[in-house]
C-alpha cells in the first residue's frame, strides 16, 4: 500500500481528498503547512508520494519543493503539484519547480490517480 502525503492549509481540501484516496487503499498522511510537512517527511521514511497545494502562507510548495530538491534524502520524493490557479504556464512552472506532476483544483479524481500510479 502507498503512504501519501497531503501538504495542504486549507483542511476542506484534506478531507476531500483523504476520503478519496482511502477509499482506493492509500494510507494518507496530512500536514496544515510546508514546514510540517517537511519535517514529516524527515521523520516517515515511507511516504511514497506527496501531493502539495502551491499556495500556502508562510511558505508556499514551490519555496517547499526548492527544499525538498536541495535535501539528498528528499531529492527523489515525487510530488505532485496541487493548484488551484489554474492559469496558462502553471503547470510549466510547477514542473519547473521540480515537481513531477500536476493537478488542479477542484481535483479530477481520475487524472489524479494515474498520476498517483506513475510515481
Amino acid at each position: 500500500m502507498k503512504k501519501i502525503l497531503i501538504i495542504d492549509d486549507d483542511s476542506r481540501n484534506i478531507y476531500a481528498l483523504r476520503l478519496v484516496l482511502k477509499a482506493k487503499g492509500y494510507e494518507v498522511l496530512t500536514a496544515t503547512d510546508a514546514p510540517a510537512g517537511i519535517q514529516l517527511l524527515r521523520e516517515e521514511k515511507k511516504i511514497k508520494v506527496v501531493l502539495m497545494d502551491m499556495m500556502m502562507p508562510e511558505m508556499d510548495g514551490y519555496e517547499a519543493l526548492s527544499i525538498l530538491r536541495s535535501d539528498p534524502d528528499l531529492v527523489e520524493m515525487p510530488v505532485i503539484a496541487v493548484t488551484a490557479q489554474a492559469m496558462v504556464g502553471d503547470r510549466e512552472k510547477c514542473l519547473a519547480a521540480g515537481a513531477n506532476g500536476y493537478v488542479s483544483k477542484p481535483i479530477d479524481v481520475d487524472v489524479l490517480l494515474e498520476l498517483l500510479k506513475q510515481q
